[in-house]
């Protein structure tokens, strides 16, 4: 759990200031729920410190992608940084399928729902398949059902801003290298090797690995109905204002 030091700090570490007023941010909001794949992360590692370390130099990465994704979003050209140019080929590949569009306004667009009393920046409101809705950007191991509470707030926060919003996707970029082998893959984020051995082979598990070339993967799910996630996001907040009801009060938003 955090711990902070003056209001300004934890002002600062979890909310935006809008128009004079403070409100809570929807990433740290959701932070609040049990999150049992971190868990098993930090059981997988020696200690604290190394978990911290591999999630912050994962964190940097996670920001290149989205920078270089968003450039290219809005028509820019941006330098492709050549860590990361497998996740871009393969995110290029799958907009020139789905022929995405979105409008400069809504590409990382801060967000506020005034009467719930929330903000949030979005990845961008984009054009697919002849639907509006918000596109989120994600470059994780896997999509986790925890994104759908936090898109689904900024749905609620952008349907009367946007009235033709009917949808949400989660678009997951990532890479990695398969064994020529046995078919098992080799994902390398924040400085950390982790194997996935491919148990459809009997052979993986003592295999001496080759690994081919760094590919790139993109899924792609859309997630139309949002209304339940909302309320579950909502009773999020409510918890999350609970366990910070001293700084909340400090800084006058209880």
């Amino acid at each position: 759990m955090n711990t902070f030091s003056t209001p300004e700090e934890f002002k600062e570490t979890c909310g935006y200031e809008i128009d004079g007023f403070w409100y809570p941010r929807v990433t740290k909001i959701v932070e609040i729920k049990a999150k049992p794949a971190l868990y098993r992360f930090y059981a997988a590692l020696k200690n604290f410190d190394e978990g911290e370390r591999i999630k912050q130099n994962s964190a940097e990465e996670g920001t290149l992608i989205h920078e270089t994704v968003e450039a290219l979003l809005l028509g820019e050209r941006p330098l492709i940084p050549p860590s990361v140019d497998s996740s871009i080929k393969a995110f290029l590949e799958f907009a020139e399928k789905t022929h995405i569009r979105v409008e400069k306004e809504f590409v990382e667009r801060r967000l506020v729902n005034f009467e719930e009393r929330y903000a949030g920046t979005l990845d961008a409101i984009a054009l697919i398949d002849g639907k509006v809705g918000i596109l989120d950007i994600k470059t994780s191991q896997e999509i986790y059902r925890d994104y759908n509470l936090q898109t689904s707030a900024y749905v609620a926060a952008m349907k009367d801003i946007v009235p033709e919003l009917e949808t949400r996707w989660i678009l997951r970029i990532d890479q990695m290298r398969h064994c020529d082998r046995c078919g098992s893959i080799l994902r390398s984020k924040g400085g950390r090797d982790k194997v996935r051995l491919n148990w459809r082979n009997y052979n993986s598990k003592t295999c001496m690995h080759e690994w081919g070339p760094l590919e790139g993967e993109v899924e792609f799910k859309e997630f139309p109905a949002w209304h339940d996630d909302y309320h579950a996001f909502l009773g999020a907040k409510k918890l999350w204002e609970w366990e910070h009801a001293d700084w909340l009060k400090k800084v006058g938003y209880l």
